[in-house]
């Protein structure tokens, strides 16, 4: 059995809060902005996705479902295969249609991995990819990507 690890990062994306949950809704896109995740596809049950990881010379492939659904306010998911993983990702709302993004993700770091990796070098690792991605989608939202 591995270690857990969690992360959070947050971002200030300048557009309403329905057009951010709109574009994060949009599962298969994220590698588009998400740089580690490989590829997403929605399975028969749309709760239901499939992901594929590569990074850092490694590649993870999971199942995940979507636990929470709070139509612009909150996403929360867990594995049901595979990498174990779990996450929530939170929409606020501002003023002058300003929209604050908090993901926070949870793994568990492979038994295999754990004694040769530095949980403390890895967090911020991950920590740094994971707000790189966020900014990344705040771009691709602010940009009007998928504006009808």
């Amino acid at each position: 059995m591995g270690r857990w690890l969690e992360h959070s990062v947050t971002t200030e994306i300048q557009a309403p809060v329905q057009r951010v949950w709109t574009v994060w809704s949009d599962l298969e896109a994220m590698p588009q902005w998400m740089r580690w995740i490989e590829a997403v596809e929605t399975l028969d049950d749309p709760d239901l996705t499939d992901w594929t990881l590569a990074a850092q010379g490694f590649r993870f492939h999971w199942k995940a479902r979507i636990t929470q659904r709070v139509e612009a306010q909150q996403l929360h998911w867990e594995s049901v295969g595979g990498l174990p993983t779990k996450g929530a990702v939170r929409f606020y709302p501002g003023a002058a249609d300003q929209t604050a993004v908090k993901l926070s993700v949870s793994y568990e770091l492979p038994g295999i991995l754990a004694p040769l990796m530095e949980p403390t070098i890895l967090g911020r690792i991950v920590n740094k990819e994971l707000q790189a991605n966020l900014d990344r989608f705040g771009d691709l939202v602010e940009s009007g990507y998928g504006e009808a």
